[in-house]
């Protein structure tokens, strides 16, 4: 694509970055096939040519966003299928997030907007504000239908809503810093991601993955000062958020790095997953942060990616379920993290099945369904019959946001791909299956006392 930057757009480090990414899309359209905002829609500006299309104009023209190129952009799921799609390599990743960030800047959006993004980047990053949250959502529960009649918000408020949880998650006692160590001859040491949304909506995910590393050896970290990984404010354009949350990470990784060290930085969740391995690129520019943000990018770890570079032990239970594997955007788009947590799980003794049109989003991505709730729920609507499709007795996924979004439109339990190594080796049951009645259907036989 011919580009036409003055030089000196091109001295603005991230407007040179996006005029070669530019410069890469040859228009070949093949992006529309897998684009799920195109598939729903039709319109070719959203797709990812068409976006490719508006944000070069914007970002050449120098001019404050204009509202259709908002709306074209904010529909956009960042599911990144069209980079696994695109043969020319383009990046569309770090062109959408320089848009997005230029429309955070020149782009003044209405005040419902304005306030329900606040509220976002305000509560959902910080743990015991969004506990908090949850608590008044649950509340708020039987009054749903009149919330979502409201003007301007109604929709937005009633999805989030309808996403919270029916009771509160318990506290994990998992959930602070410290060091959990690895049983019998140590085989590595890590630090895992407590990160923000997670602990307090699953904290079991974590509690499973410690407890299935620590059975293989591996001790495990959770650093003083670690929190969210930036990624809920990084896709609302809101950079300076972005860096704050992501330079407290790299602080208190680097310290554990250059102290006793660390094999790897493990994350349980996909879409933190996807922006911490790109803390290098965030921090290209950052004289302090620069060379550390590289470091910890290089050691990120998806749970599955660092367990497949163990050898896992063999399964203690033996089952007859029926797992259908949902791959998230951000584990097989963000990360082509595709094969692993098949073949981890399939070693653990369970039947695994793809899901139909598995490179289609789900319709969480982030905030996207609090932000988008119809599109949402029309790409759950279809992520939810391909699984169904196939006739599970449950779902598998990496990542809490899809979990969240596919198990609102399902009575199919779905658990997190971790847990089910965790239990398969030695580890309890998951507490998801364990409601289902599933502990009277499985052919427990332990060779090793459960952990």
């Amino acid at each position: 694509m011919q580009t036409n930057f003055t030089p000196d757009q091109l001295r603005d480090p991230a407007m040179a970055s996006s005029e070669k990414i530019l410069r890469t899309c040859v228009h070949c359209g093949f992006c529309t096939a897998t684009c799920p905002t195109y598939l729903l829609l039709g319109d070719e500006l959203d797709s990812p040519r068409g976006r490719i299309y508006l944000m070069k104009d914007m970002l050449e023209s120098g001019k404050p966003a204009s509202p259709e190129v908002v709306k074209h952009i904010d529909r956009c799921l960042s599911c990144l299928s069209c980079m696994t799609t695109c043969p020319s390599g383009v990046h569309y990743m770090h062109l959408v997030d320089h848009a997005r960030a230029y429309i955070e800047a020149t782009y003044t959006r209405p005040w419902h907007d304005r306030l329900l993004r606040w509220v976002l980047a305000s509560v959902l990053p910080y743990p015991g504000r969004f506990r908090f949250a949850l608590g008044a959502a649950m509340l708020a529960k039987p009054l749903k239908g009149v919330i979502g009649g409201l003007p301007f918000l109604g929709k937005r408020l009633e999805a989030m809503i309808d996403l919270a949880p029916a009771k509160a998650p318990t506290r994990s006692p998992f959930d602070q810093p410290g060091t959990f160590k690895g049983h019998g001859e140590r085989r590595g040491r890590v630090a895992i991601l407590s990160g923000c949304a997670q602990p307090v909506l699953k904290p079991g995910f974590n509690e499973a993955a410690i407890r299935l590393l620590n059975r293989h050896g591996v001790d495990v970290i959770q650093p003083k000062g670690e929190g969210c990984c930036g990624a809920l404010v990084h896709h609302m354009g809101r950079d300076e958020e972005t860096h704050g949350f992501a330079k407290r990470n790299i602080d208190a990784w680097i310290a554990e790095m250059d102290g006793e060290g660390l094999d790897a930085i493990i994350i349980t969740a996909s879409g933190c997953g996807t922006t911490i391995k790109d803390y290098g690129f965030m921090f290209r520019e950052d004289p302090d942060y620069a060379e550390k943000a590289a470091r910890v990018s290089a050691i990120a770890k998806d749970i599955t990616e660092y367990v497949t570079s163990l050898t896992l032990m063999e399964p203690v239970r033996e089952t007859d379920f029926v797992v259908a594997y949902h791959s998230a955007c951000s584990m097989q788009h963000g990360q082509a993290i595709r094969t692993e947590p098949k073949t981890l799980l399939k070693q653990a003794g369970f039947t695994v099945k793809d899901v139909p049109e598995g490179h289609i989003c789900c319709g969480s991505a982030g905030t996207y369904n609090l932000l988008q709730p119809e599109i949402a729920a029309q790409l759950r609507a279809r992520k939810v019959a391909n699984i169904e499709r196939t006739k599970p007795d449950l779902i598998a996924t990496g990542n809490i946001g899809c979990m969240t979004q596919i198990g609102k439109g399902t009575d199919i339990p779905i658990v997190h791909t971790v847990e089910l190594l965790d239990w398969a080796t030695g580890g309890p049951m998951p507490e998801t299956l364990e409601a289902a009645g599933f502990g009277k259907r499985a052919s427990q036989t332990l060779t090793i006392p459960a952990q």
